[in-house]
């Protein structure tokens, strides 16, 4: 299996071959938000966008793949077939389009999925966004474009979606899913979700703050209430062929935006970021969603992956969290993933470490810094290859590690 994942990359199967020669473990990591991908795309076999998708997931051969922005298959998503079991869409994902070769020059790959809950869509029955109304049920959801593109928001989905515990037009939307190498094993049994971690159970929060009264946003029922993971927070553990335990601290704060003068969002984005440090920190308020208290154990290796919605260099938003946990002393925040010369020419407007077309570094693949690093980078599709739906609004960001003696 292990050379079947080489194809293309020279220096991934050169820190392979040397994970073999008892250098430690190699791991390819990848993070991409695939943006906005439902139920009734993932039944299809020909899905366009998916086809391309995984085309480049094959090309680029991760050993685990988080994808943001797939739904969590649920009642109340629009896709959702009642009966059938929940959390399956990453299963159907890497069946009807990643096992199967998308060109001649690609092999199919198998993977393990972990599909968890999350908040998006899901009613907080609450005036968050105080506009004094709260959507009493799911509205109605437009159906999937033929051509494979993202499928417009309604107002009516918006509405509801301000009130939910993470922003989602219907149950699910914008989930997560982890896909790791089926040589790899997942320590199901000890996965730890933060979902249902409250806001105001972190010490020192960001609380947005009514800009004409200056009183707190939430009131004192919603703020003991709300949510501080827009989707969750995961602890999956991965153990490795060599016995190591590699840990993925998976996340998708929400945007710091589309918020109002409050800024509610960037105040949550900022909390949701420095949560991680927090966890590596061991934070006394940490708790999962069984009631297991503390953080991460100083010796555990691990990768912080996912769409962050936080630039460390953008000044617009609350960034202190963001760089924090890049110069966390257990981060190797010098690795800083960037796209190819060739790319980087081909893309004049982006910066070589930004992740989204519209010119962020938000998407991360963190190592610890007990972790060596064989090379890192972001993958920018050639120019003449953009179709005219794109496949995402991001690019895919990997990061080569081996883990271990």
């Amino acid at each position: 299996m292990l050379f079947l994942l080489c194809v293309g990359l020279v220096l991934g199967c050169r820190s392979r071959e040397q994970a073999m020669n008892g250098e430690g473990t190699s791991v390819r990591a990848m993070t991409y938000n695939i943006e906005d991908v439902r139920t009734a795309d993932l039944r299809r076999t020909d899905h366009p966008r998916l086809q391309r998708a995984a085309a480049r997931i094959q090309h680029l051969a991760p050993d685990v793949l988080l994808v943001n922005e797939m739904t969590y298959d649920q009642p109340g998503d629009p896709g959702y077939r009642a009966g059938d079991p929940e959390g399956r869409n990453a299963q159907r994902f890497v069946h009807h389009y990643l096992s199967t070769a998308q060109a001649d020059s690609l092999d199919g790959l198998s993977y393990r999925t972990v599909m968890l809950p999350v908040n998006t869509g899901l009613h907080s029955g609450l005036d968050l966004n105080n506009d004094g109304e709260v959507a009493p049920a799911v509205p109605e959801i437009p159906g999937a474009p033929e051509d494979g593109s993202v499928p417009p928001q309604t107002d009516a989905g918006r509405t509801y979606g301000n009130d939910a515990w993470g922003f989602g037009t219907f149950p699910g939307q914008y989930g997560m899913a982890l896909l790791v190498r089926d040589d790899l094993t997942v320590l199901r049994d000890s996965i730890r979700t933060f979902r249902l971690l409250p806001w105001h159970e972190k010490p020192n929060a960001s609380v947005p703050l009514d800009t004409t009264s200056f009183e707190p946003w939430y009131s004192p029922a919603e703020w003991a209430a709300v949510r501080l993971s827009s989707k969750s927070h995961w602890d999956v553990p991965v153990r490795l062929p060599n016995g190591e335990v590699l840990h993925v601290l998976a996340s998708h704060p929400t945007p710091p935006g589309f918020d109002g003068v409050a800024r509610r969002n960037n105040h949550r984005n900022h909390d949701e970021v420095q949560f991680w440090s927090d966890y590596l920190n061991q934070a006394a308020y940490v708790e999962d969603d069984s009631g297991r208290g503390g953080g991460l154990h100083d010796d555990a290796p691990f990768l912080v992956m996912g769409d962050l919605n936080a630039d460390p260099d953008d000044a617009s938003i609350f960034r202190n969290a963001i760089r924090h946990l890049i110069g966390h002393e257990r981060v190797d925040g010098g690795v800083v993933p960037e796209a190819s010369p060739a790319r980087q020419a081909d893309y004049p407007d982006l910066d070589p470490d930004d992740t989204s077309r519209w010119g962020a570094r938000i998407d991360y693949v963190l190592p610890a810094a007990t972790v060596a690093v064989d090379d890192a980078g972001v993958w920018r599709p050639a120019p003449a290859r953009v179709p005219d739906v794109p496949v995402s609004d991001h690019f895919p960001v990997w990061v080569d590690v081996r883990v271990g003696p």
